[in-house]
């Protein structure tokens, strides 16, 4: 089965301006990225697809692959829907480009859901929390899951609501925001009109719950940090130093 990672990548993020050029540890974070997720062992190919010549520049000079794409793209899936419609992958990974700690295991486990089960059609990942600040801050997105591990929904509200938390203990799924596809799943998605819930929520994965389809939750171990604001750079660069010896090394 041939998985292809897509990181979408646009210069005019509204909240932190051209951040993935933005520079942690020295190094752009795109390329922060890119270091993180060819270490997957499961992808057949990794490119980033951006809409801008100097990300492309930046990309190549580190040996990456860039692809170039519409500017009017409304959000990261419809841009890697554009660089996947010319591909003939059967998988197609959607990875954030403003996290430049994310765990490699994390791409792969997406990937093996998939070989795991041949009928699903999406697949996301969510971690494990029992942080209340995570839990009730609604720029942190929560899931919960039926039994089987299917999305019933996501929501920037704390979900779900805890009447009692003695009975059971208190813990909840913190959504990770990459995803995996089959191919014509995710162009079909693309095609879809936007939802009420969506809209309500800003949370294009629930356009797919509303629809009535399903999307695999995966449970995952390793958390991500992504990063949208001055101090999420400097969050980066204190987890990075606290990883690495080297300003550079990964």
């Amino acid at each position: 089965m041939k998985a292809v990672g897509i990181i979408p990548a646009r210069m005019a993020s509204t909240r932190l301006s051209q951040k993935v050029l933005r520079l942690i540890a020295g190094k752009p974070m795109i390329w922060h990225v890119w270091q993180r997720v060819r270490q997957a062992k499961l992808l057949s190919d990794l490119m980033v697809a951006c809409d801008d010549e100097k990300i492309a520049a930046c990309v190549r000079e580190f040996g990456g692959k860039a692809v170039m794409t519409r500017a009017d793209h409304p959000n990261g899936s419809s841009r890697v829907g554009e660089a996947a419609a010319q591909l003939d992958a059967e998988v197609i990974v959607n990875i954030q480009g403003d996290e430049p700690l994310i765990e490699p295991s994390n791409i792969d486990a997406i990937v093996q859901a998939f070989r795991a089960r041949p009928e699903d059609q999406a697949v996301t990942l969510a971690i494990r929390k029992t942080d209340r600040a995570d839990y009730e801050n609604p720029n942190v997105v929560k899931a919960v899951t039926d039994a089987s591990g299917y999305a019933l929904y996501f929501s920037r509200s704390p979900i779900p609501f805890f009447r009692d938390p003695a009975e059971g203990g208190f813990s909840y799924l913190k959504h990770l925001g990459i995803y995996g596809y089959r191919r014509r799943f995710l162009l079909d998605f693309l095609t879809w009109e936007s939802t009420v819930l969506e809209k309500t929520e800003k949370l294009e994965q629930l356009r797919v719950l509303e629809r009535g389809r399903k999307l695999r939750v995966v449970e995952t171990l390793e958390d991500s940090i992504g990063v949208d604001t001055e101090e999420d750079i400097l969050k980066a660069e204190t987890e990075f130093k606290k990883r690495h010896s080297g300003a550079g090394s990964i």
